[in-house]
């Protein structure tokens, strides 16, 4: 299979992070590149948690309904504390749904499925959109600018090794972005630096296969956290026959390389630590890693950018690391596609960094916390759904409060500019049964009623090469509930209008229909940093 010589993105890198971003590219229609220097896709679990924010983009892209499948039962999402498997006074406990139980903020709840079983779903998608966009056994060899007449920041001239031939190739790009993990040759590359702690804690992962389901079919979680000292905890991957076993151990240890290939003293540490001397257990695999708790300087320079672990390197203690990742792939795409395919300037790029970055800052010092906690800490699923952007991307209302992008408490909780736009119930029209499912590939106008004010400016803006999609909630999506909830929802009057950004998330809203038809238009040309044509 050839390789194209040019394309408008480089994606490096085929985990999760890196393969949402491609299937987001492929939706927007951006011709795009993938590269993966291993062979297939993750062997090992590594990553389970699938948080909220996390389904609500796989629910976009049409995918929800085959991650569930692939992952473990909902009846199993919670969390044991016992000094073994046995423990006959274990505790569990459920997921943190924050404050005001019971309200349902969101059509797509959370779920375990792990990292590989993930991966094998969202490949299969990408193939399909792109059949000649995703390449595995191809590693990234360098990459220079590649400027126009000289100068530099036009593009970037990647160097490509497939390693089934050994055959080199060069590919120029509009942009590079490394999905390439915490050891990022592409961020590396680009002189990026991580900073924050390291070796924070040492782990040996064992993939194993055991009977374990019959010995905690009355205490069934996703994860079992082992209260005596030293012991680590289970992970289920089907809490039946295949388990992860992570054992902390002592980086000064010199054993511990010999130990990784000695199945029989692997297999008497599951034993040990899940209290079943008799189990039979086969180990399938192993893996160290190391705890660490680091942000990158920069998530841009210049052409090239960098997501997930190639730029925060979370700490799994709360399951928001792959979370935060995907987030970003989901906060870089529509921004590469509004760039590459014309309306938005190329400023705009810059509001990923001013997004994003401050969203894994705060996810690291939670992680952290929980990592110190020493009762134990809860998964929070919905935590990424707070998160609220401030940059030139979003306009703020008037008096819009200086707090941090997330919000643990929930003490903020609405239709703010920067936010994700709330969920609400609709009915009546098949296949819409949120206002999450009302956003489309471009920009959305939410009214609560039609209105020709409003579709006026939308097709202003439509004329001028931006279009807007103008969706009223009780039009043929009318709220299954309580016709007032719009209004309460998204914080504006009966006349007024929300704008929602590709990712979900709201770029402005008004109490009131304009007077000047253009004024969408000029908010629209603010938002992406584009300038108006010349006459």
């Amino acid at each position: 299979m050839r390789f194209p010589a040019t394309t408008s993105v480089l994606v490096v890198g085929g985990g999760p992070i890196g393969l949402t971003l491609s299937l987001l590219l492929s939706e927007y229609g951006v011709r795009h590149l993938l590269v993966e220097a291993h062979e297939g896709t993750s062997l090992h679990p590594k990553a389970r948690g699938v948080s909220a924010r996390s389904m609500e983009i796989f629910r976009r892209l049409g995918l929800e309904a085959d991650i569930r499948q692939a992952g473990l039962p909902a009846s199993h999402v919670f969390f044991y504390r016992g000094r073994d498997l046995i423990d006959p006074d274990f505790a569990r406990t459920g997921l943190s749904g924050g404050a005001e139980e019971g309200i349902q903020r969101t059509p797509s709840p959370g779920l375990i499925c792990s990292q590989d079983a993930l991966e094998t779903v969202l490949l299969r998608r990408g193939r399909e959109l792109a059949p000649d966009g995703i390449r595995f056994a191809t590693r990234l060899v360098s990459f220079t600018e590649d400027g126009e007449d000289g100068e530099d920041g036009e593009g970037v001239r990647a160097v490509l090794e497939d390693r089934a031939t050994g055959g080199r190739h060069t590919v120029r790009a509009d942009w590079l972005v490394g999905c390439d993990g915490a050891a990022s040759t592409v961020r590396t590359g680009a002189g990026i630096a991580m900073e924050g702690p390291t070796g924070l804690g040492h782990f040996l992962s064992i993939r194993f296969e055991a009977p374990l389901g019959e010995v905690v079919a009355d205490r069934r979680s996703a994860s079992y956290f082992l209260t005596a000292p030293g012991r680590g905890g289970f992970l289920a991957v089907d809490n039946d026959r295949h388990w992860i076993y992570q054992h902390p151990y002592d980086s000064q240890n010199g054993d511990t390389p010999q130990l990784l290939n000695d199945h029989r003293r692997l297999a008497r540490l599951v034993r040990e630590a899940a209290g079943v001397p008799g189990l039979d257990v086969a180990v399938r695999d192993t893996m160290t890693w190391r705890m660490d708790a680091q942000l990158a300087e920069s998530y841009r320079r210049s052409r090239v950018l960098i997501a997930g672990d190639a730029a925060h390197v979370v700490p799994p203690t709360g399951g928001h690391g792959m979370n935060t990742g995907i987030g970003d792939a989901d906060n870089l795409a529509w921004k590469l596609a509004a760039v590459t395919q014309g309306p938005a300037g190329e400023e705009l790029m810059d509001t990923y960094q001013a997004e994003r970055r401050p969203v894994a800052r705060q996810v690291i010092d939670l992680s952290l916390a929980n990592s110190r906690a020493r009762t134990g800490y809860r998964i929070d699923d919905e935590l990424l759904l707070t998160a609220v952007y401030r940059s030139t991307a979003v306009i703020a209302d008037g008096d819009t409060p200086d707090r941090p992008p997330l919000d643990p408490a929930r003490e903020h909780w609405g239709g703010e500019p920067g936010g994700r736009v709330p969920h609400l119930p609709l009915a009546a029209v098949p296949g819409v049964s949120s206002t999450l499912d009302l956003v489309g590939r471009g920009f959305t106008l939410l009214t609560h009623v039609g209105d020709a004010t409003w579709q006026r400016q939308a097709d202003t803006a439509g004329a001028a090469g931006l279009p807007v999609v103008l969706r009223p909630l009780a039009a043929g999506a009318r709220n299954a509930t309580d016709s007032g909830d719009g209004a309460a929802l998204l914080g504006v009057p009966s006349a007024g209008a929300v704008l929602v950004r590709p990712d979900g998330h709201i770029a402005w809203r008004a109490p009131r229909p304009p007077v000047d038809d253009a004024e969408l238009l000029g908010v629209l040309r603010q938002i992406l940093s584009a300038q108006p044509a010349r006459e």
